[in-house]
């Protein structure tokens, strides 16, 4: 199996979140990637789908060079119907706690961390 049919998820990802100058060339056994991320978050599922993919915290088979355009935050996140900022803090940091972080990044759009509204973006800080 050639290494771009492996990791044909981490490509379609790429792709999903608009990787920009995404280049991919597979060479003695190993198969390069590269590209620009717009957030750490956005790095970091690419990063985990290599990971589960590859077996490993580092797998042998593929390097990755992945940057990150935006670096003043972590993620922009637009409030889907039924969300709280607990349970964004919970998806993006695994502790609903840190809606507290989320609220305070936030103060210019947000008075009140208990009323959110589908629509709105909200900046999500680096924890």
């Amino acid at each position: 199996m050639a290494l771009q049919d492996k990791y044909r998820a981490v490509l379609n990802l790429g792709q999903e979140l608009n990787i920009q100058d995404g280049s991919v060339e597979e060479k003695d056994g190993k198969l390069y990637i590269g590209g620009t991320a717009n957030t750490q978050y956005e790095k970091n599922q690419l990063w985990a789908k290599i990971k589960s993919i590859g077996g490993s915290d580092s797998p042998h088979d593929i390097s990755a060079d992945i940057k990150v355009a935006n670096t003043d935050f972590y993620h922009k996140h637009v409030v889907a119907a039924g969300e709280s900022l607990s349970k964004i803090a919970k998806h993006y940091y695994e502790d609903p706690m840190k809606y507290k972080d989320i609220f305070a990044a936030n103060t210019d759009v947000l008075k009140d961390p208990d009323l959110i509204h589908p629509g709105q973006e909200l900046i999500i800080p680096f924890a």
